[in-house]
């Protein structure tokens, strides 16, 4: 993995084998990022889990151990009360038959290459865990 900031935005590439949120959780150490908005992901992974929440206790998780190109990664890291970071990203990604998947992003490893625009904010945000939906929701 390779990132530059500049005035609050980071630009990162992540290279073949790496594990996307290993990787993730290293650029938001390496920029002390408080709080970050993804504001573009692109690449190919060559494997991915997605997730589609459906109600409480009924999260549905689905693997994927072919490559697609990633054409979209969106969402926030913020940093916990632990000193780790708290990703809620959403990817959308195509197939070799140009099939397109989307849903939460849960794990992801590298194929050829993955380019990461993040902007970097000072706004504190914290996720807990709500009663109705058991989801880790966001507060400000």
């Amino acid at each position: 993995m390779q990132s530059q900031e500049k005035d609050n935005l980071i630009i990162a590439r992540l290279f073949p084998g790496e594990n996307v949120f290993e990787q993730l959780e290293e650029i938001c150490l390496k920029h002390s990022i408080k709080t970050g908005i993804f504001i573009s992901g692109i690449g190919q992974l060559a494997s991915f889990e997605l997730g589609f929440f459906k109600e409480r206790g009924n999260y549905m998780n689905q693997k994927f151990e072919n490559p697609f190109e990633m054409l979209n990664l969106n969402g926030l890291a913020s940093l916990n009360d632990k000193s780790r970071y708290d990703f809620h990203l959403h990817a959308t990604l195509s197939g070799s038959e140009k099939n397109t998947l989307g849903g939460h992003f849960i794990d992801g490893i590298v194929s050829i290459t993955l380019e990461i625009v993040i902007l970097k904010t000072e706004i504190v945000i914290s996720r807990r865990i709500e009663e109705e939906t058991g989801l880790a929701g966001l507060f400000l």
